[in-house]
Formats: structure tokens, C-alpha cells, sequence
């Protein structure tokens, strides 16, 4: 049943600015020249404002703008693209995510299949930009390994396999002497290889896109903000240096969405982490494994996933923390850095003493109830936001689909979205951060060498 768009806020909003990161992503400082920065200034009319630059907003203005033309879409975004939560992700555009530890993971088949058919959408259209717009990302579509380092990670697997059998899936078992060839590590004993996921390098991909968007949209970088006046015949927008007048607007900016007056209160704002080495000498290579590039997704959603990139780098992602008022601070970052540290040593423990070379930190929104904002929030101001993990793939479908939306499409995509419940309310900041803390400090507990 389609939801019904609310009243708009009222009056003059003040919209909090975005807290500026700490450190840099690596993905953002390998990703090759920048784009040409121009925050928006003085006054601007559009046809449709679409705030937010990430996996979402980047590809509501393509589509939006390849649908009509005729319109005119400004894209902006607080920051630089590819440097957002988006470009700090680790660069997977998964087709079927997995959750073994869900209770109804294995038996939620439709539920599976809508995620897998939303997934497998946005990975086709970002597939359309790489081979019909040109756009470099290292794009490789091997899939992904998930890995298990212990034997209740190889059981997390099992669980995972009986939902990929239930859906007529295709896999494969790796035993651990192929993974030691792969990977030049003896820490995994057993992985699944899924096909179907693509690797990506995440900011290379968000700049080169913004470079080849339709002629129709304008983007402004480093443009933040600071009010919002929603109104019926058009929406108003305060940024630091001039105004936005828009007849239509799309929000896709995944928690910071609650802070022009829609859904308050119902954003868990969380970071995780990831850290960066310098690119592998040949020496080092050749203690790396035979495999040029590869994701390792780890059996437990809390141990630690790793990427070889095309330019001979390792990353490894752990370690989640609530973020109260969506910030977190280079203490964080380098609290995280030295679990990574111990999760290098225990992989490549003769690598391990190069150390890394940049470490940063990125955003992921979810809802108490795992919801999601998609659809017309008020008279044409639409949204859509908290991706709840998965983010590469799912970004791109929820963007797509929202602008379809906005312009009087449909699809299949459109009418699983809009079943999709919406965000509930938080708890009260206190008990949520307590909460958080206490789970996800027993769960990277429990993950014990998976980690």
C-alpha cells in the first residue's frame, strides 16, 4: 500500500551542517585528479533539487535528468563527492547480502528475492554507466569470497548456504589450501565464493560518474545547507553563499534526511572503519597470494573485511561505534587503526610491520526496526534514505527508483520500496548509545579470530 505524503514542515528550518570527517577516505586519495570544485553562489532555479551526492542522490539526478530532458536538475552535495560516506565504503555492489545470524534470514525467501531483485537493478544500471558512459572504477565482476576464520564462522556459512540453496543460488565451496593460494594467508580455513558481486573502486567511480551526468544537471560541491522553506508552489534553500529555488526535491541524504524536518528521531547514526596500506612492493606480492584483486566479506557480520585492489594495496575494515550527532573524531579513528593493526598481523603477519598508510572512518544509517525513507515525503519533496548496510547496490536502485517515482514512473523496484516500512522512532539518545556501545563491543567480542 502506497504511503501517503505528509503535511510539509512549517516555516523556516534550520538545517545542523554535516560534521566535517577527520581524515580523508583512501579510496578519495587514490582515486586520480578531482573534479573541478564549484559551490553554488548567488542565486539558482531548477526544475528539481536533488541534495546529496552519495550512491542515492548521484543516481536520482542521472535518472531524473535522462527521464526529463527538459528539465533542469541541480545536484548538490556538502562536501567533496567521492570523499562522503559513499566513497568510504569498501567498495562492494552486492547482489544478495547476508545475514545468517537474522532468525528469518533462511526462511525469509520473498523477502530475499525482493532484496535480490532490487540489488541486481541497481547493479544493471551502475553496469550502464560503466559501459554505455565510459565511467573507470576498476569495475570486476569476480563476486565475493565470504570467509571464515574459525569454525563458528564455517557454521555462519553453512547458514548462509542453506538460504542460497533455498533460492536456487549458485555457489561454491573454497577449502582452505585455495584460499592460502589466493590470499598468501593461513588465517582462513574455509570460504563460499558467491558470484554476482561486483568490486568497485567506490570514489574513483562517484567522480567519474558526476563527470558524464547528463547536460541538464548542474553540481555543486562544498555547498552546504543552512535552511530549508518547503512550500507549495516551490521550495527554498539557504546555502552558504546564495539561494536555491526548486520546483521539486529529492533528498538522499541518508541520516542527515531527519534534519529538514522529516522523520526526527528515528536515525542510529553508526561509524566503522577501515584502514589503507601503500601499494605492495613485488617482494611483498609475492607473499600476498596469486590473486590480483579480490573482497573478503567476513562469515561474522563483526570480523573484518578485507580488499586487495587493482593497485596492490590491502584494506581491512572492522570495529562499528555509535556516532552521537552523526560525528566522530580522529581518536575514533585511530582506536579503530590499532584493531586493524591486529587483524593485519593475524592475517599476513610478515606484512604486517608496513603498517598502513591512511585510515578513515565512514557513516551507515539504520532504523530501530530496520526501516527505510523511500517514496514522496510532502507535496513534491521526495526521499530516500537509510540503506541499513549494503549501500553500493541498494543506493543505486533506491536512486533510480525515487526519481522514477518523482516523474510518475513505476516499476517493480518502485512497489517493493513502497512495501518497505518506514524508519521508527529511536530510543531516547542515552539508552540507544548504551545500547549500541554494549552490543557491538560483545559482538566484536564474540567474533573472537574472525576479527
Amino acid at each position: 500500500m502506497a504511503r501517503k505524503p505528509n503535511p510539509a514542515p512549517h516555516g523556516r528550518i534550520m538545517v545542523d551542517p554535516p560534521v566535517q570527517e577527520p581524515t580523508d577516505s583512501g579510496w578519495y586519495v587514490t582515486s586520480g585528479p578531482d573534479l573541478p570544485l564549484a559551490p553554488q553562489r548567488g542565486e539558482t532555479r531548477c526544475d528539481c533539487l536533488v541534495i546529496g551526492a552519495g550512491w542515492m542522490g548521484l543516481h536520482a539526478a542521472r535518472r531524473y535528468a535522462e527521464l526529463a530532458p527538459d528539465q533542469s536538475v541541480v545536484l548538490v552535495d556538502a562536501g567533496r563527492i567521492g570523499n562522503n560516506a559513499s566513497g568510504r565504503c569498501m567498495g562492494f555492489a552486492i547482489d544478495l547480502a547476508h545475514n545468517p545470524r537474522k532468525h528469518d534470514f533462511v526462511e525469509d525467501i520473498q523477502g530475499n528475492k525482493d532484496e535480490l531483485l532490487t540489488n541486481l537493478d541497481g547493479n544493471a544500471y551502475l553496469r550502464s554507466a560503466v559501459e554505455e558512459l565510459g565511467v573507470d572504477c576498476d569495475w570486476d565482476p569476480q563476486g565475493k569470497y565470504h570467509s571464515a576464520a574459525t569454525d563458528h564462522g564455517v557454521s555462519d556459512l553453512v547458514s548462509f548456504s542453506k538460504a542460497l540453496d533455498a533460492m536456487g543460488q549458485t555457489y561454491r565451496w573454497v577449502e582452505q589450501d585455495e584460499m592460502l593460494s589466493m590470499t598468501g594467508s593461513r588465517h582462513y580455513i574455509k570460504a563460499l565464493h558467491h558470484p554476482g558481486t561486483i568490486l568497485i573502486q567506490p570514489a574513483k567511480y562517484l567522480k567519474n560518474l558526476t563527470r558524464v551526468l547528463p547536460k541538464n544537471v548542474t553540481v555543486h560541491e562544498n555547498t552546504v545547507i543552512s535552511t530549508a522553506r518547503f512550500g507549495a508552489e516551490e521550495h527554498v534553500f539557504e546555502t552558504q553563499s546564495g539561494v536555491i529555488h526548486a520546483k521539486r526535491v529529492i533528498i538522499c541524504a541518508a541520516g542527515y534526511l531527519t534534519r529538514f524536518g522529516f522523520y526526527g528521531q528515528t536515525a542510529i547514526p553508526l561509524y566503522t572503519f577501515a584502514s589503507m596500506t601503500r601499494s605492495l612492493s613485488e617482494n611483498e606480492l609475492a607473499r600476498a597470494g596469486n590473486q590480483a584483486a579480490y573482497g573478503l566479506i567476513p562469515a561474522n557480520s563483526f570480523g573484518t573485511t578485507v580488499r586487495r585492489t587493482t593497485d596492490n594495496r590491502l584494506i581491512l575494515r572492522n570495529v562499528y561505534s555509535y556516532a552521537p550527532k552523526f560525528k566522530t573524531t580522529l581518536r575514533d579513528v585511530e582506536r579503530a587503526r590499532e584493531q586493524q593493526k591486529i587483524a593485519f598481523e593475524r592475517r599476513w603477519p610478515d606484512l604486517a610491520p608496513m603498517g598502513f598508510e591512511i585510515s578513515w572512518g565512514g557513516l551507515l544509517t539504520l532504523a530501530q526496526n530496520g526501516g527505510m525513507v523511500f517514496g514522496e515525503l510532502a507535496a513534491n519533496v521526495y526521499g530516500a534514505a537509510f540503506c541499513n548496510g549494503t549501500g553500493v547496490s541498494r543506493g543505486a536502485a533506491f536512486g533510480k527508483a525515487v526519481a522514477e517515482l518523482a516523474l510518475g514512473r513505476s516499476s517493480p523496484v518502485i512497489d517493493i520500496l513502497k512495501r518497505r516500512v518506514p524508519p521508527s522512532r529511536a530510543y531516547p539518545d542515552l539508552i540507544t548509545s548504551t545500547g549500541v556501545r554494549l552490543v557491538t563491543g560483545w559482538r566484536f567480542r564474540q567474533a573472537g579470530k574472525e576479527v
